[in-house]
């Protein structure tokens, strides 16, 4: 991995990574890495500033696609039941109790392979509801097409999820019945509405370095960088293909960390789902590698997560804070 790095100017975000070159990052000297990545996180944020979110599972269970690593996928024996789409007026009142705990935006996330046209105007009303309480709103509903795209902008979404997952090449390990292109294609349709991207993946799904690296070079290299990466460990599932996977040195996953904050440096990196399972020691170590926003509540879709006054004990330890959101830069730098 000999692969010459060019001068990584934090004033001026890149998007002509190469992949060796990304590669080449992931091998630098562990402290030298966090150092350069915190160095570059201050360009852009106060370290002592995370953005606050809550997620909460809209229509739970019955997908039809296959990732790997999920337990709402109707092809595994996970115990997830598949459940209706809420009413917009339950989603909005757990919205206003979650900002009454703290959170600055509200996720809904639809155990969907697309978006279907007879529930957009109930997503479209979940939406109209959490923006009025005054949070941020973010979708993950799938696939969409670009005149969805639209009319869940004009609803008052401001952030779309859509996560590459993995790198190009160990994706068809992950997941079969979306190809890599199509979420391409979705993240397309969601820049063009005039939407914020959420895209990132997942770490721990027996990928390589190299993986990884392509997909921080993936995103590093789209039209417009993520302006939210969240970063997940995996938090395996009995019955899912990926439920026995080993897990990931956690050295790594802050390489991984540091990583996406050097290409990305713009981006708010996000500590996903695996929070669970994580030392308080290696979350400080993902912090001070430049990951600024995390889950909060205590369940993710189906997943476990922290209770607050277990986060809540962490921030103050760390003399953290939750963000200013009129100081996150504004808007994608494009090629």
């Amino acid at each position: 991995m000999n692969a010459p790095i060019r001068h990584v100017d934090p004033a001026q975000p890149r998007h002509d990574w190469t992949l060796e070159e990304v590669e080449a990052l992931f091998e630098r000297p562990f402290m030298e890495l966090v150092f350069d990545a915190a160095a570059i996180h201050r360009r852009w944020f106060d370290p002592s500033e995370v953005q606050l979110s809550q997620l909460l599972s809209v229509k739970t269970g019955g997908c039809a696609e296959n990732c790997g690593y999920c337990s709402q996928s109707q092809h595994f024996k996970t115990g997830v039941p598949a459940s209706k789409l809420m009413e917009a007026e339950t989603v909005i009142a757990a919205a206003a109790e979650a900002k009454a705990g703290g959170a600055q935006r509200f996720c809904m996330g639809a155990a969907w392979r697309d978006l279907k046209d007879r529930d957009l105007p109930k997503v479209a009303a979940m939406i109209s509801g959490v923006k009025a309480l005054g949070l941020e709103t973010c979708a993950t509903l799938g696939m969409l097409k670009p005149e969805q795209a639209r009319e869940l902008k004009a609803a008052g979404l401001d952030y779309y999820n859509h996560n590459l997952d993995t790198g190009p090449d160990y994706y068809d390990k992950v997941v079969t019945t979306r190809t890599y292109q199509d979420r391409l294609e979705t993240l397309e349709a969601v820049r063009d509405a005039g939407l914020s991207t959420c895209c990132g993946g997942i770490v721990g799904m027996g990928e390589t370095r190299r993986d990884r690296a392509g997909l921080l070079h993936a995103l590093a290299t789209l039209p417009a960088h993520p302006d939210s990466l969240p970063i997940n460990d995996l938090m395996p599932i009995p019955g899912t293909p990926l439920g026995d996977s080993e897990a990931v040195d956690p050295l790594e996953f802050v390489r991984m960390i540091a990583v996406a904050r050097i290409v990305c440096p713009k981006a708010v990196v996000r500590l996903s789902a695996g929070r669970e399972h994580m030392s308080r020691e290696l979350q400080a170590l993902c912090f001070l590698a430049g990951a600024n926003s995390m889950f909060v509540g205590g369940k993710l879709l189906t997943t476990t997560n922290p209770d607050k006054d277990s986060d809540a004990a962490l921030m103050a330890d760390l003399g953290l804070r939750p963000m200013s959101m009129e100081k996150v830069p504004a808007g994608p730098e494009t090629v």
